[in-house]
């Protein structure tokens, strides 16, 4: 086989010469190949095009066509070669997965839908959707995710679950931090929307119904199995998950309480809110500013039908009454009103409490079923709070002489409670005896000895000054020694019955 180069060696040799032969002899070739270049450039045909030999399927092709076209593109290569063999064929696996191959890529391309850019108008759409939330205390959470269609903007609620109070409730949110509401809100086709589907036509739920009523919006669902009409939504769940979510992409350490799934979604919104965004270059917090006058208000009151009954919570005690079962709310709703209703079945029945405030509904308290008698209670609704254990007196000083005495100390503290557990006698004249003792030998003796009689039980007259005289400072013994006696020695007694010095010297 000659090279392009080679080639056009030859057809420049032939131009010159005219000759097949001497064209053969020039370029070192037989007289043939110059003749069958000489054809191919007069007919027009690429030069040293391969002559097309056909493949060992093409025989099939119709036939692994007809299986493709049935199959809507999803017949495995494998089946289609086992189906080849029965019908005689005796080429390789290899050719049956090209041309299977071949014919599905044909298939998918005349089967690709052609999108043409969706160009939304300001105040017109708004588009929400759901995605799993991170886990707590057992039980996994739910992120709602709306997207302001032209503006770009995103929003994220945390909820427990998708019912359609907690779904209206966080609708309304939205609707209070867009400060409008838009014409159009584009959703699934969820049972909280659409509860059948009659000739293709969506039944809508009544609870929607009333809900669209109430805020002046028209609720649209999209075609089943077509998430390409609200892609945007879509796009935003993704992004919120990968953020939100605990992974090991993200590095974000599991949450402790439901608080900070609600933290991380305001941070995330303030995040992504506050930067441009890839299509528009400019800042969804900034587009929804030019937005804002072409959202339509929203009512003052939220839509409260489906949210439960209306309980009062007394000025003092921030608790409410549901179905013969008390629960606690926090402790900022005193003399508010809230909704309360259940949900759920079984061991696993919840009562869910809603405030609606200057934000909308927002769920305050969520507890398990309680038994009369037995109210529910949250720690965190009662903040500063200390129990009160019979026994646990607070020691309050009323008199000049109380306070002068609780003074001394924590020894004072605990022989006043003791004594009075013990019903001492004339406790304020062993009081005011005590306090006269701290003038004298000083406030932290005083307060060791009070200590001591505590203990022990010592609250009869004149055990506090014993324990004082007991416990007060002697001066060091002194003993006498050898160094230091004023005593006489036995050593002058040695010389008793030795000669005298002088009456040797005088007989020598």
């Amino acid at each position: 086989m000659k090279f392009d180069g080679e080639i056009m060696e030859i057809l420049a040799a032939y131009d010159l010469t005219g000759s097949l032969r001497a064209t053969a002899e020039l370029t070192g070739c037989s007289h043939h190949t110059v003749a069958r270049h000489v054809a191919a450039r007069d007919a027009g045909r690429p030069i040293a095009e391969p002559a097309f030999r056909g493949r060992v399927t093409d025989p099939f092709m119709p036939k692994i066509e007809e299986w493709v076209e049935k199959s809507k593109g999803k017949i495995r290569a494998d089946k289609a070669h086992e189906k080849l063999r029965a019908l005689g064929y005796d080429g390789s696996e290899r050719s049956t997965r090209r041309a299977v191959a071949q014919v599905r890529a044909a298939f998918r391309l005349g089967q690709v839908r052609v999108h043409r850019p969706w160009i939304t108008e300001p105040g017109m759409w708004l588009q929400y959707d759901f995605g799993d939330g991170p886990v707590i205390d057992g039980k996994k959470t739910v992120l709602f995710v709306a997207w302001l269609a032209w503006a770009r903007f995103r929003i994220v609620i945390a909820l427990r679950d998708r019912t359609a109070p907690s779904v209206f409730a966080a609708l309304d949110r939205s609707f209070r931090i867009l400060g409008g509401a838009p014409t159009y809100v584009l959703t699934d086709n969820e049972k909280t929307v659409t509860i059948s589907h009659v000739a293709g036509v969506p039944v809508r739920n009544p609870q929607t119904v009333e809900f669209a009523r109430h805020y002046g919006v028209t609720v649209l669902t999209c075609q089943p199995a077509d998430p390409a009409s609200k892609g945007g939504v879509e796009s935003s769940v993704k992004l919120a998950k990968a953020d939100i979510v605990p992974k090991d992409t993200n590095l974000r350490p599991e949450y402790a309480s439901f608080a900070e799934v609600e933290a991380a979604c305001e941070a995330f919104m303030v995040e992504v809110n506050n930067r441009e965004h890839r299509a528009t270059k400019r800042k969804p917090a900034v587009m929804l500013e030019e937005e804002r006058p072409r959202l339509h208000r929203v009512p003052d009151t939220a839509h409260t039908v489906a949210l439960g009954l209306t309980r009062a919570v007394p000025e003092n005690t921030p608790m409410v009454t549901f179905e013969t079962g008390q629960y606690s709310v926090p402790a900022h709703l005193l003399g508010a009103r809230v909704f309360v209703r259940s949900h759920g079945v079984g061991a696993d029945e919840q009562v869910v409490i809603v405030h609606v405030g200057s934000d909308g509904p927002v769920e305050v308290a969520r507890h398990h079923r309680a038994r009369p008698g037995s109210p529910r209670l949250d720690e965190a609704h009662f903040p500063g709070h200390k129990e009160k254990v019979p026994g646990d007196y607070t020691i309050t000083p009323r008199s000049t002489a109380e306070t002068e005495f609780l003074a001394i100390g924590a020894g004072a503290h605990a022989w006043l409670l003791e004594a009075a557990a013990a019903g001492t006698a004339r406790m304020n004249v062993k009081m005011a005896e005590a306090v006269a003792l701290a003038k004298i030998s000083g406030t932290a003796r005083v307060d060791e000895a009070l200590g001591q009689a505590a203990t022990y039980g010592r609250f009869a007259t004149g055990d506090l000054a014993s324990l004082l005289s007991a416990g007060g400072t002697r001066p060091p013994a002194r003993s006498a020694a050898e160094t230091s006696s004023l005593a006489q020695g036995t050593a002058g007694w040695a010389a008793i019955g030795q000669p005298a010095e002088d009456e040797l010297e005088q007989s020598a």
